[in-house]
C-alpha cells in the first residue's frame, strides 16, 4: 500500500502511546514517507508532517546557518533531520542539525521549527540525547538553550565554539526578512556577518 500525505501550509502532528518497540516498527513503516518527522521519548511516539510554512523556515534557517559557518570558516557537518537516538530511551529528527567538526553520532546543534507543538517540552528528549544546543524557532523569534549537568538552561547566545560572534537578533531580523524578501535577507545576514 503507497501512502499518500497531502501537502499543507499547517503542520500535522500525531501524538500516541507506545514502546520503544513499537516506535521503532512504526519508523520502518515510515520510510518512504518523505518528510515524516518521528520522535520518540518516555512512552510516547510523535509523528510530524511538517507543512509548507515549516519547512520554509526551516530551509531559511538551514542557509543562513550554512553561510555563517561558510563565511566564518568554521568546519561544520550539516546533518539535517538525521535520526539521533538512544536506543530503548529517546528518538529525534530535529529540523536542522550541525555536527562542530567532523560526524558524531549526536550533532552538536539541533534546531527545531515550532508551529503545531513542540518547543521546550521536548528539551527533556535532547537530554537524554546529549545535544549540547538546541534552539527552537517559535512565534518569529529564537530560543537557544545550552546543556547544563541537570538540564538546559536558556542563554542569551551560543555557547558552541566559533557560534559565540553569531548575533542572534541580526539572524533572526534576516529570518523574517527572507519570508518576503529572500534575496535582501541573504544579503543583509552576509554585511552583518562582515561587520
Amino acid at each position: 500500500m503507497v501512502q499518500t500525505f497531502i501537502e499543507t501550509k499547517t503542520d500535522q502532528h500525531l501524538v500516541l502511546p507506545g514502546t520503544w518497540e513499537s516506535f521503532k516498527h512504526i519508523q520502518r513503516g515510515f520510510e518512504a514517507a518523505h518528510g515524516a518527522k518521528l520522535s520518540y521519548y518516555n512512552g510516547m511516539i510523535e509523528i510530524l508532517m511538517p507543512g509548507e510554512l515549516h519547512a520554509f523556515f526551516a530551509s531559511v534557517i538551514s542557509y543562513l546557518m550554512m553561510t555563517f559557518f561558510t563565511e566564518k570558516r568554521i568546519p561544520f557537518k550539516p546533518t539535517r533531520d538525521k535520526d539521533q537516538e538512544k536506543a530503548g530511551e529517546a528518538s529525534a529528527q530535529a529540523d536542522e542539525s550541525y555536527c562542530l567538526g567532523d560526524f558524531k553520532p549526536i550533532p552538536d546543534l539541533s534546531i527545531e521549527v515550532v508551529y503545531t507543538s513542540g518547543g521546550i517540552n521536548k528539551l527533556a528528549r535532547y537530554f537524554a540525547l546529549g545535544v549540547p544546543e538546541v534552539w527552537f524557532w517559535e512565534d518569529g523569534a529564537l530560543t537557544l538553550y545550552h546543556r547544563r549537568e541537570t538540564g538546559y538552561e536558556r542563554i542569551p547566545k551560543s555557547e558552541l565554539a566559533g557560534l559565540e560572534s553569531l548575533n542572534i537578533d541580526h539572524l533572526q531580523r534576516c529570518i523574517l526578512l527572507a519570508e518576503t524578501d529572500w534575496y535582501g535577507a541573504v544579503e543583509a545576514f552576509r554585511k552583518g556577518i562582515e561587520s
